[in-house]
Order: C-alpha cells, then structure tokens, then sequence
C-alpha cells in the first residue's frame, strides 16, 4: 500500500496489462510451434517401437508354432475370415502360441467406434479402422504356403532364406493374407515394418520396396523376397 501527498492510502497496480498478456500470449503460441513437432515425432517414434514389438511377437509366435508341430509353418488361412472360418489361418494358430485372444473375439474386429487400446493385433500409427466385418493392420505374405484352400504343408526348414523372406507386414489394404502391393507407403516415417521368417523385424523406408516412379512394389531387393 502507498500513499499520496494528501495522506491518503493507495493501492500498488498489480495483474497483467492487456499488453503485458499479449506478449505473454505471443511466447507460448512460439514454443507451443517450436514444441509441437518435437512431440509429433516423439509420439512416432514411440508408435513404431510398439509395431515392431507387434511384429516380433508375431515372429515369436510363429518359431514356437513350428518347433510345436514339427517344423511346420501355421495354416495363412482366408483372406476375409468370416465366423465360418474360426478354426483355421495364422489369426487362429499363432496367438494361442503366445496367450492373447483370438482375432474373432476383438471387439474392433466388426465395431469401428471401438477404442483398439493396446493389442498385439494392430499397429498404433495405423488409423484405420474396422468396415463392419473384419480389420487387419498386418498381412501375412501370401507366397510362402498358399492362401485358403490352396494352402500346402510347408515346413520353415524349407525355406532358403528365413531372414529375408517376408512373413508379415505393416499393411495398407483389410485382408488378412495379400501379396506385395499390399504393403504400406505411409507408416513410420514414410515407410513400413515387416517381421521375416527368422523371426526378426525391422523398419524399411518406402523406397527399399516401392517404385514410386512405377506405382507399384519392388520384387527386386534381396532383403524383402517375397516368394521364397
């Protein structure tokens, strides 16, 4: 408190000025802008940590799979798994190998509104969402042992070369089982992740398996072979 020549108390200004606060404001829409992609890519990164772990698991599930049925790789299974088909397809066998819920018991499975949280099945920096009758964020590759009925017995020890032959991956497209064109453009800092039939995954960047030029994938690359 202060008082005046005439003796008469007054009160100190205190609070903000209009111009005070507009400074204020202006500062933290700048760190707010310079903040904003530093967290963007943070939670990115942290998306892609967790679809790989994702993949791994698949991975994983996949060698305990064949070490539990002499050495043979799990069915693919259809494409569109309806209810009809519960029994049969790697959505079926592979998670029991692992303890997690059957693909047919998820509750995003048919309900587009349904929070996915966090699951195995799906990839967190893929938005899409069920159509009502199935959803997949990854695909299994269609050339190792055939999809649906035109499935045969294969066994992992088979396949030339487990660490570059694809298994699954970051897919663009609903079905289950697919074949190289359905192979995500856009994830991860532009590019895909894909699990191998070693069991190991990794993040390749577009252009390791897409010819933008072309519009259409890349069979050439020794790391990514799709027919085994």
């Amino acid at each position: 408190m202060q008082r005046n020549a005439g003796g008469h108390a007054t009160h100190a200004p205190s609070g903000f000025t209009l111009l005070e606060l507009l400074v204020v404001m202006a500062v933290l829409a700048v760190l707010a802008t310079l903040l904003l992609p530093v967290l963007n890519r943070a939670r990115a990164k942290a998306e892609a940590v967790v679809c790989l772990g994702n993949l791994r698991q698949w991975g994983l599930a996949t060698q305990l799979y064949a070490t539990d049925h002499h050495d043979l790789l799990p069915p693919e299974g259809m494409p569109n798994p309806s209810e009809r088909a519960t029994n049969t397809g790697w959505y079926i066998q592979l998670p029991r190998e692992i303890g997690v819920p059957r693909y047919h018991d998820m509750p995003w499975r048919t309900n587009a509104e349904a929070g996915p949280g966090r699951t195995v099945w799906l990839c967190p920096a893929n938005p899409r969402r069920s159509n009502g009758r199935n959803l997949f964020h990854y695909c299994l590759n269609e050339h190792i042992n055939g999809t649906g009925d035109d499935n045969r017995p294969i066994t992992l020890a088979a396949i030339p070369n487990p660490a570059s032959a694809v298994w699954l991956f970051d897919t663009k497209n609903l079905p289950a089982v697919g074949y190289w064109g359905f192979v995500h453009t856009n994830l991860h800092a532009g590019g895909a992740q894909m699990t191998f039939l070693d069991g190991h995954a990794r993040r390749f960047r577009k252009t390791a398996y897409w010819d933008e030029a072309a519009n259409r994938a890349r069979t050439d690359n020794p790391e990514i072979q799709w027919l085994p």
